[in-house]
């Protein structure tokens, strides 16, 4: 993890106003306008994202926000279309893919988004129990976000009923039953609620 000051350039004294000057800076010199049609189009959106991490992680310890569930929602911040992108990757069942995208994260502290879908990840697989550890730290991060809530409280359900526990259901991907069927279809409905706004 790198030191967010670093990143941007500046002292851990520097004021307010020098953060954002060089957060600005930096937003201007790695905006990916400037790097249409470039090899180096992928280094710069890296880069791009690093530097909105670390101002948005420096702002957020200054005014004594926590960072945790911080969408790092920067000027020029794609966390949101890259999120979209595992949410369909998951539904089309591309686990390899999607995993790739949630564990290429640079975050000093993952979001609650990407715990739901590292959750949904580990659900498709069979793994229940990570699974529901995931949708717990998402609901703890957004304990509002019902998309979250519905997702654990169905997982919460299935292993109030006994149809398996959570180290023996699916643990080898290969296992499926009835329940973990119908279990799967709610799990899955609240994901594709939450790419098609609600439809």
């Amino acid at each position: 993890m790198k030191d967010p000051y670093e990143v941007l350039g500046v002292s851990p004294s520097a004021s307010e106003n020098e953060i954002k000057a060089a957060y600005r800076n930096l937003a201007k010199k790695y905006h990916p306008d400037n790097y249409t049609d470039s090899p180096l189009a992928d280094v710069a959106e890296e880069k791009m994202k690093e530097v909105n991490e670390a101002y948005d992680y420096i702002m957020n310890t200054r005014k004594g926000h926590s960072t945790a569930g911080s969408s790092y929602s920067g000027a020029y911040s794609n966390s949101s279309s890259r999120y979209a992108n595992v949410r369909s990757l998951i539904q089309q069942n591309r686990l390899d893919e999607a995993e790739r995208i949630l564990d290429s994260e640079t975050s000093y502290e993952h979001s609650a988004e990407w715990y739901f879908l590292r959750g949904m990840c580990y659900f498709r697989r069979g793994w229940m129990q990570q699974a529901v550890q995931h949708f717990q730290r998402a609901c703890q991060m957004e304990p509002n976000n019902m998309e979250y809530r519905q997702a654990l409280n169905n997982m919460s359900r299935q292993q109030s009923y006994g149809f398996g526990g959570y180290d023996t259901v699916g643990t080898t991907g290969n296992e499926c039953g009835v329940c973990d069927i119908c279990a799967g279809t709610m799990c899955l409905n609240c994901l594709c609620r939450g790419c098609c706004g609600g439809y």
